[in-house]
Order: structure tokens, then sequence, then C-alpha cells
């Protein structure tokens, strides 16, 4: 009880010290620690919104209707928004036990595969011209697609940019990521209907090329926070050993 009580001191004095020296942008680019929280926290925001998942939400009903899966486009939906609210509930049942990396990882290639099968029926339907025996593919890739995004790169970006700054900094990092995500948000969405003009395939093919490189991102530039102490990321961001 008193190894704890002394944990909950050392706590409430370094953030107590943060919030007393509020940091600023130039705080938040010039520290090591903060500049690479930011490009891994910012990263995995940027691949959230690469994915595509707006243009997947806002025209899943569209979507199914150029399929041509004889499903009503309505149903499909709320299969899709049902597979949505069931994969959000698993996010905090599976994090700590399989930390945020290895699900990240998950997601990553879980979405890559989705969109890939999504946009191999969409250039047989436009490019080939028969896609009647593959009618059903489009239903289990987005629902392959949203699994894995609700439990992975919907929520988890936004754990890790809670657990990557210091107190001092973390309000100015935040509004930094959480900006980079609505605009990028709007570019991709408005920027669909263009592409998708051209082939619905090559835009989900291209979301899921970016999927591929979320994969590696994760794999070679965030590093696990399950279990970690706020010291001892700020140690490792900062290239030092925890005791």
């Amino acid at each position: 009880m008193d190894v704890v009580q002394d944990e909950m001191t050392v706590i409430q004095g370094e953030v107590e010290e943060a919030m007393a020296n509020r940091g600023t942008v130039v705080d938040l680019i010039r520290n090591t620690g903060n500049r690479k929280a930011l490009i891994i926290s910012a990263g995995l925001i940027v691949f959230q919104q690469l994915s595509g998942i707006n243009v997947v939400l806002f025209n899943s009903q569209s979507i199914f209707v150029s399929a041509d899966t004889g499903l009503d486009p309505a149903v499909a939906a709320i299969i899709i928004g049902a597979v949505q609210v069931g994969s959000s509930g698993m996010t905090p049942i599976i994090a700590d036990r399989l930390g945020r990396k290895v699900i990240l990882l998950i997601s990553a290639f879980g979405m890559a595969i989705g969109l890939a099968a999504l946009g191999a029926f969409f250039y047989v339907q436009q490019v080939v011209g028969d896609a009647s025996n593959i009618t059903w593919l489009p239903v289990p890739a987005l629902v392959v697609f949203n699994i894995v995004y609700c439990i992975g790169f919907g929520p988890l970006p936004w754990a890790v940019l809670g657990e990557m700054f210091p107190a001092n900094v973390k309000s100015v990092a935040s509004s930094i990521v959480a900006s980079t995500c609505w605009i990028l948000g709007f570019i991709v969405t408005r920027w669909y209907p263009a592409l998708d003009a051209l082939g619905s395939y090559y835009a989900f093919w291209l979301f899921g090329i970016f999927c591929v490189v979320a994969f590696f991102f994760t794999l070679f530039v965030l590093f696990e926070t399950k279990g970690l102490s706020l010291q001892q990321i700020q140690d490792k961001l900062n290239g030092k050993r925890s005791n």
C-alpha cells in the first residue's frame, strides 16, 4: 500500500510541475521526446483517415447499390452499423491483453484485406464486366473492414495520443492532431468522387495501399505502451533507459 501511495505522490508531483509550466508549440517541436510523440500520434491519425473510413461510412448504401448485391442497401447499412457497435465494445477488453501495437497491426492488415477484396469486386464488375459470381463479396469485405477498424485504428490512435505526451504540452499536441484528423478527413471525402469517377476499384485499392503503409509505420515506428507509466514512455521517446 505504501508503494502505491509513493507512486501516486510521485505522479501527482510530476503532473503539478508539468501543469505549472504549460508548453507551447515551440516546446512541442524543440523537445526530442515530444517531437517523436507528435510524429507517432499524428502519423496514426493520418493513416486512420487515409484508410477511407469516412468514405465507407458516408457511402455505404451507395456502395451496395453500385455493387448490385441483391441485398437491400438499408439492411446492409444496418448490418454494418451493428458490426461497428459490437466490435467497438471489444477494444477495452483486448487492448490491455494484446497491447496497442499488436491490435493496430491486426487492424491495418485486416483493413487492407477488406479494401483489396472490395476493390477486386468493383474491378471485376466495371472492367471484366461480369461479377455475378461474386456478388456476395462486398458485404463480408465491408464487415471485415469495419470490425478491424473499430477495434484498432478507430479508437487506438486517440488512446496513444493520450499516453504519449506530458501534461504541459498535451493540450497543444491534441489540438494539432485533432485538426490534422478533421482537415484530412474533409480532403479525403471531397476527393473521393473524382477518383470514384475513374473506377471505384482505384479508390479502394489506394486506401488499401495506405493501410499497408500504416502496417509498416506501426511495425517500425510505434513502440508498445501497454503497462508503461508516463515516465517510462517519456524515457523511451527520449532514448533513455527506464529503471
